[in-house]
């Protein structure tokens, strides 16, 4: 098995030693393995949306970020329904985007937002067609 380096800030550290424990991995490899895993089945499962669909997507990132949002957004009006905005604690931001129209908008729209914000949490949810 290949091993790599990987540097993280000592509060990241402190939760994947706690979930390590809570959940029961027999040491960080596998949190890092099966947290990998994960990431990997929501990227297959964007890639499989196809067509005219619905889907909500969420993002928390730090409150200076913002104005980068704000200038990704506007190139998605075309799917975006609606758009909630809330400040959270910590000078976070939580944005909630209602989004309605061609799947490969909402992967390229959920893609431009997390390969340029530091975002906390991302994920885009399709709802369920008839």
């Amino acid at each position: 098995m290949t091993i790599i380096s990987v540097s993280l800030n000592e509060k990241l550290l402190q939760e994947i030693d706690a979930l390590k424990e809570e959940v029961g991995f027999s040491g960080r490899s596998e949190v890092f393995r099966a947290s990998t895993r994960l990431l990997i089945a929501d990227n297959d499962e964007k890639n499989k949306l196809k067509g005219y669909i619905n889907s909500i997507l969420i993002l928390i990132h730090p409150k200076n970020s913002e104005d980068k949002v704000t200038q990704i957004k506007h190139n998605f009006e075309d799917i975006i329904n609606t758009q909630i905005h809330s400040h959270l604690q910590e000078n976070q931001c939580l944005e909630l985007f209602i989004l309605e129209g061609d799947a490969g908008r909402m992967r390229e729209l959920s893609r431009l937002l997390n390969r340029n914000i530091k975002f906390l949490y991302s994920k885009l949810v399709p709802l369920p067609q008839e």
